[in-house]
């Protein structure tokens, strides 16, 4: 992989991802990836990205970045992320429905409510291919938080449904979702460029 003088990543060169590569590696590399990008381009740290801790990122980071690459998310002048609490009731609702005693699931749980916090369609956050590649790591490690959207409700809007019925409330006022006048912002089609094919290319994410 190419690197610019100091030894880090240039823009559009990043680790390969093999296809028959486990996919929670997969996915963990599409996050640190778009991650690896803000943290060039000045947006954000990497505990600030991911919303893992510096030790968490020491420990998964070899698995999917050569040496060069771990030296791009400066670790060393990060501090532990600090979740706002709105990121932290997403966080005790992914972690709730989590795997029970799954490290990777419990992981998966602090990048997903951290990622969920951006203004794209969640996958995209995650720098995932596509929405599928999303609904399988939530059916993986929130099964039973994934097999109640039923209706094939976008995930943030599912999310933060679960999260509002949990206080005994409703977001919505409509007798039902087909009457609702916002019912495309909940259910319609989630497309776009995927955040790593933007990585890649060595285009900012949005």
């Amino acid at each position: 992989m190419s690197t610019q003088n100091d030894g880090r990543p240039g823009a559009g060169q990043w680790p390969g991802i093999e296809p028959d590569k486990d996919f929670d590696q997969h996915v963990l590399a599409c996050v640190l990836s778009c991650a690896l990008k803000e943290v060039e381009d000045g947006e954000a740290t990497a505990t600030e990205s991911t919303g893992l801790s510096r030790a968490e990122l020491r420990d998964v980071l070899p698995c999917s970045f050569p040496a060069t690459a771990i030296n791009g998310f400066a670790l060393e002048d990060v501090s532990d992320p600090k979740p706002a609490m709105e990121e932290e009731l997403l966080h005790g609702l992914l972690l709730a429905h989590a795997r029970p005693s799954d490290p990777v699931s419990a992981r998966f749980s602090k990048i997903i409510a951290r990622r969920a916090m951006r203004n794209d369609h969640l996958w995209q956050d995650l720098g995932l291919l596509n929405r599928g590649e999303l609904n399988q790591l939530l059916a993986t490690h929130f099964p039973t938080l994934a097999a109640g959207n039923t209706q094939n409700m976008k995930w943030k809007k599912y999310f933060y449904r679960k999260l509002c019925e949990a206080e005994g409330f409703s977001l919505c006022t409509a007798p039902n979702c087909r009457e609702c006048n916002d019912f495309e912002s909940c259910f319609g089609p989630e497309e776009g460029e995927s955040g790593l094919m933007l990585v890649n290319n060595g285009v900012a994410l949005v």
